[in-house]
């Protein structure tokens, strides 16, 4: 249908006007984004809260009671780069997802692996490392073990911390054990250690440790991670500034070479262990 030119008046006028509309009403959108996400919230506060729990050699104690670790340094030095100070917020594994989206920190900073099950409910960064699954066995218990198939029998118990992705690692690649599951790192392993189960799951290089630690009764059966999977932050939904800061942060970091030398530090030394309780 065209318009007549009475019409062509009227409708310029309102055509813009609309236009105009819509691009104030974006701007107020953007700014109310750029007000609520939660990099400016911090800004504004001065402290970024992080969540996290203890995984060797993660985030531990040391003798003093302070907090230190991979995950700890990744923390303190993005506070730093931000201007901020850093609040540590321990939160059991099976509870930290929900800690996280109910706002009792703001970003999870844990060795957390990027599951498609957890990315429904929060959003993570690109990857800043990668870990695997690792496994370390009892020397009584599992004796003659050296295959994933050795303990893939319902009558092998294999013990894994509540909530993190060895649960899902163990599920999937020895479906017929039976599965232990404990709050903390520590259960996990003492029990293994008290010889109740026959193996323990957990991130690299975490049960490596254990088994040099324990020589007399533990042993590693198998020669490499089972798995690897990409570790990232993860964020609440909706906030694409934080997002977009957050990844930036990340790129600039690994590509200083500091992630690298900050992993080789706590994965690949043990200069650190002096440090511990």
């Amino acid at each position: 249908m065209r318009l007549s030119s009475t019409n062509k008046v009227l409708f310029l006028p309102l055509l813009v006007l609309l236009v105009f509309s819509g691009m104030a009403l974006a701007s107020d959108v953007q700014q109310q984004l750029m007000s609520e996400s939660t990099v400016e919230k911090v800004l504004k506060k001065g402290v970024l809260r992080v969540g996290m729990d203890t995984f060797v050699p993660w985030a531990m104690k040391d003798k003093n009671g302070e907090l230190i670790g991979f995950e700890i340094d990744v923390a303190r030095r993005l506070a730093e780069d931000m201007g901020v100070k850093v609040e540590f917020v321990p939160t059991k594994w099976s509870g930290i997802i929900p800690a996280l989206l109910t706002g009792k920190f703001d970003v999870i900073i844990g060795g957390m692996g990027i599951l498609p099950k957890r990315n429904l409910k929060v959003n993570f960064t690109m990857p800043y490392d990668y870990t695997g699954m690792s496994m370390v066995a009892h020397k009584d218990k599992a004796k003659g073990f050296g295959r994933l198939e050795d303990f893939n029998r319902p009558d092998v118990i294999i013990a894994a911390k509540l909530g993190a992705t060895s649960v899902v690692a163990v599920k999937k690649y020895m479906p017929k054990a039976q599965i232990r599951q404990f709050d903390s790192e520590s259960q996990v392993y003492q029990e293994l250690i008290n010889g109740r189960v026959h193996a323990a799951v957990g991130s690299a290089p975490t049960p490596a440790f254990h088994a040099i630690k324990h020589a007399d009764k533990l042993f590693m059966p198998l020669a490499e991670n089972f798995t690897r999977e990409p570790i990232g932050f993860a964020v609440r939904k909706g906030d694409p500034d934080t997002l977009n800061f957050f990844n930036n942060w990340i790129n600039y970091v690994a590509s200083e070479g500091w992630l690298k030398e900050r992993k080789r530090y706590w994965f690949e030394t043990k200069d650190w262990e002096d440090q511990l309780q």
